[in-house]
């Protein structure tokens, strides 16, 4: 665990910043509708002070971004969001700055997105019983081929291009929503193990919309929190809207008692979801703290 110390320079904001960083972005890599070089491009056009890529358990988009970045002279953190659990809760960790070659990284992003690739095949079966839809149809909603973290939101996309809904927060909302009889869970490290292999690779690890209520039955409680800090934890989303800003009051706690960063991000999808880029963002000096601790440059 950090030391006090080690904190003792960095200010925990009390409310959103207004501006910043967006820390939390997707691109055809994975969910998201744009590309890479879009995204940077829009987060310049807003006036964000920077922006991270983080599609889903891949680093696939690190290159278009950081070729797009360095062309259009706007700051990139190259990041991932990878899938896990903890003791049945669904955990989405926002990793930045990590080794990419690092073996474990490899490995584990590797079986995470062969087993998504398999639950999703195994949803598609089940709803083409009841639904327009076939593994194909999913296919062709897939932007860059094997190099494309496939999910449930190919899923929604191939729904709605079928007229079964109009668009995917409604798929979501019905047969792709997690409280669906087609539902399978994705097969996934456990949270402690996502912050051991990102130390390990020399990254940073912050929890992603870590009080959402619309994405558990039970959020993680203090405890869980606490036992990840202990492991090695950065840092916890704060300024997401996910978290009711009850839980937002309740985590800007956490922060300050467990010594963790607190980050803003919008969870941007493009079209895929409503998240405006920039809604929320993170303050610059919250990023100067991620770039000190990560193990590649910011660029």
């Amino acid at each position: 665990m950090r030391t006090i110390a080690s904190m003792s320079e960095y200010t925990i904001p009390t409310e959103a910043p207004k501006t910043g960083w967006d820390m939390h972005c997707h691109t055809v890599f994975s969910d998201g509708t744009e590309t890479p070089t879009e995204l940077v491009r829009l987060s310049r056009e807003k006036g964000l002070h920077g922006v991270a890529i983080c599609d889903h358990d891949t680093t696939a988009g690190w290159q278009e971004a950081e070729q797009a970045a360095r062309t259009i002279g706007q700051p990139l953190i190259r990041g991932t969001e990878i899938t896990a659990h903890d003791h049945g809760v669904s955990v989405h960790m926002l990793a930045y700055l990590y080794d990419p070659h690092a073996q474990h990284i490899r490995e584990l992003f590797e079986a995470t997105r062969q087993g998504r690739l398999e639950r999703t095949k195994r949803m598609v079966a089940l709803m083409s019983k009841d639904l327009p839809i076939s593994w194909d149809d999913v296919m062709a909603q897939v932007r860059q081929g094997k190099r494309t973290t496939i999910g449930r939101p190919h899923i929604a996309d191939a729904l709605v291009a079928a007229g079964v809904y109009q668009n995917r927060s409604e798929a979501f909302a019905g047969a792709v929503s997690s409280s669906s009889p087609y539902y399978l869970p994705t097969p996934s490290p456990t949270a402690s193990q996502v912050v051991e292999a990102i130390k390990a690779a020399g990254g940073v690890t912050v929890i992603a919309h870590a009080a959402d209520p619309g994405r558990n039955t039970h959020v993680l409680s203090d405890e869980a929190i606490k036992a990840l800090a202990d492991q090695g934890l950065d840092g916890l989303e704060v300024w997401h809207r996910g978290n009711p800003e009850a839980a937002r009051q309740r985590l800007l706690g956490l922060a300050r008692q467990f010594h963790l960063l607190v980050t803003g991000g919008s969870d941007w999808h493009g079209a895929g979801k409503p998240n405006e880029l920039g809604e929320y963002v993170t303050d610059d000096e919250t990023v100067a703290q991620i770039a000190e601790r990560g193990s590649i440059a910011v660029i």
